[in-house]
């Protein structure tokens, strides 16, 4: 082993030793995606690449929802690097959907935007998505309904209405966000939502919200009075 491997290989191991002991409070951002980095290249240094990384997406949350394409261009690592990378953010993904399935939607409402916002907020593209509730207001699916480009998606309100009669859905949440980080809607979302309510209400299949994700919050267009 060369001195460089050595001296990687022991601020590695300090560095495991305080998540291990201290938790991941105790490791600074950059220091998180470094060890994550490092156990699919062990024998590199890869503080400068954690610490590119960080400044190239805007901060952990940009990084880890960032395209594994874009990962590796931008940080110069392998497929493996960025998998170890997007294996996190899908796993707390995972976590944070599991809080959101376990009681009804309307009764959990801060696990739904946190899972929401992890998701959607840091992403460079928009996406709708659409949240099926049955009659006690348990989610029964999650879907991605469109991608769009980087400021508008394509939604079709008779495929969102179809889809839902096909589900069974009593009720539905939309969901999109703006990849500005600024989550006021336009007329356009405004109008969509109610067309959306409009053509699901001779069905009885209610609309409870449209939720808009942005990095910098949301807004809940029920909350704000616009439907």
């Amino acid at each position: 082993m060369s001195g460089e491997e050595a001296d990687t290989a022991g601020h590695r191991a300090r560095v495991r030793q305080r998540l291990v002991e201290g938790g991941g409070d105790a490791l600074l951002d950059h220091e998180l995606i470094e060890y994550m980095l490092g156990l699919a290249i062990p024998r590199r240094d890869t503080k400068p690449i954690a610490k590119r990384l960080l400044k190239e997406f805007g901060g952990i949350g940009g990084l880890l929802s960032a395209d594994a394409e874009a990962i590796q261009r931008n940080g110069g690592v392998g497929e493996g690097a960025a998998a170890a990378l997007k294996i996190v953010q899908a796993t707390a993904l995972r976590l944070l959907r599991e809080a959101v399935r376990e009681a009804p939607v309307l009764s959990s409402w801060q696990a739904l935007l946190d899972y929401l916002r992890a998701d959607m907020g840091f992403m460079a593209t928009e996406r709708v998505r659409i949240l099926h509730l049955n009659t006690r207001n348990m989610l029964i699916r999650d879907e991605v309904m469109a991608e769009g480009s980087i400021d508008q998606a394509a939604v079709s309100v008779r495929e969102v209405i179809r889809r839902a009669i096909d589900l069974g859905s009593a009720a539905i949440i939309l969901v999109h966000n703006h990849p500005s980080g600024d989550p006021s809607p336009s007329r356009a979302d405004i109008a969509l939502t109610r067309t959306i309510i409009d053509a699901g209400k001779p069905l009885g299949i209610g609309v409870h919200d449209h939720i808009i994700i942005g990095m910098n919050g949301h807004v809940s267009m029920r909350a704000q009075g616009l439907i």
